[in-house]
């Protein structure tokens, strides 16, 4: 699996999978599931909708 979210994109999505969870736990709705989701894909720097639309955030191997 190779990395395809990087950056700011990180940063952006774990704020709002995190925010996402804590709402919908408040509100007690099942909109959890996508903040989890979210905030996987900004942990593990991959998104499988980026891979399918050939899609990159992250920097190439060897530059600055």
């Amino acid at each position: 699996m190779m990395a395809n979210v990087g950056g700011i994109d990180r940063i952006l999505r774990a704020i709002l999978g995190i925010a996402l969870i804590v709402w919908s736990v408040q509100a007690g709705n099942f909109w959890w599931i996508l903040g989890a989701v979210i905030l996987g894909t900004s942990v593990f720097k991959f998104c499988l909708l980026y891979k399918l639309i050939g899609a990159s955030t992250d920097k190439p191997k060897g530059s600055a």
